[in-house]
């Protein structure tokens, strides 16, 4: 019996500061049926488009905490799926995030009320503990969670598929016990080095702290992403390999990396 592949899809390499070569935060993991967004910044919808994806398709949205960079692109995407014909979604959308996102999500609501409000049955809402380590089924893939140090509701997730191969996902973060816990023997660690060693930003990972996150996790691949313009011009794997000897790349919009 064969085990299809996992397939990611960095959709979006960069920040809120606006860039032609970098979207914002987001990243699509698709296995068998499900098709995963984690996180949702501006330009994610187009993102897919070129990825060959449509919203219609999406199962499941993460969100590794709140900042517009990673949920800009929610409202549109719910609009979007409503308008102009709402029943080409033929499964519930669930979104997951952290504690509080109830009552963020409700935040949305009074402000774009019926704009958002998909048919019956149509949205599930997942809120996931910040307390501690929190996990859920989607489909084949099992979706494990930790707390962050950025903001109250920040979480990384760790998707495993039926084959046991392991993506991790950041979000924003600064220097977390947590992380590398969560990272430990990950296939593919995609976490976040927004800015060069020298321009460490509190509640933000650098080169050489991701690097060191994932050799004490013992990751095969690390995967930099979140980056500022302030990296662009920057030896980041130079930088990462301080603390690092594994495989180390530097993301880019629409790179896709196939695990088995």
């Amino acid at each position: 019996m064969t085990t299809s592949s996992t397939t990611v899809t960095i959709l979006g390499s960069g920040t809120c500061v606006p860039s032609l070569k970098r979207s914002a935060c987001a990243v699509l993991v698709e296995a068998g049926n499900e098709k995963i967004l984690f996180d949702a910044g501006p330009g994610t919808m187009h993102r897919l488009l070129e990825a060959g994806v449509t919203i219609f398709e999406l199962t499941t949205v993460c969100l590794s905490h709140f900042h517009p960079d990673h949920t800009g692109e929610l409202v549109p995407l719910l609009f979007s799926t409503k308008y102009p014909d709402g029943r080409r979604r033929k499964t519930p959308l669930q979104l997951a995030a952290g504690s509080g996102f109830s009552a963020f999500f409700a935040g949305l609501g009074r402000v774009y009320g019926q704009w958002i409000d998909l048919a019956p049955g149509m949205l599930r809402i997942r809120e996931l503990s910040t307390a501690g380590s929190d996990r859920f089924r989607a489909g084949s893939l099992t979706i494990e969670t930790a707390p962050t140090v950025h903001r109250p509701e920040s979480i990384a997730f760790r998707i495993t598929d039926a084959a046991g191969r392991v993506v991790v996902f950041s979000g924003d973060t600064d220097y977390s016990e947590h992380l590398v816990r969560l990272a430990r023997g990950a296939d593919l660690f995609i976490c976040e080095s927004a800015m060069p060693d020298e321009l460490k930003v509190e509640g933000h990972l650098t080169p050489s702290e991701a690097g060191d996150i994932a050799a004490r996790a013992g990751v095969n691949t690390l995967i930099l992403t979140h980056l500022y313009p302030e990296c662009e011009d920057v030896d980041l794997i130079g930088q990462c390999r301080k603390a690092f000897d594994g495989k180390v790349v530097v993301a880019a919009d629409l790179m896709r990396l196939a695990m088995g």
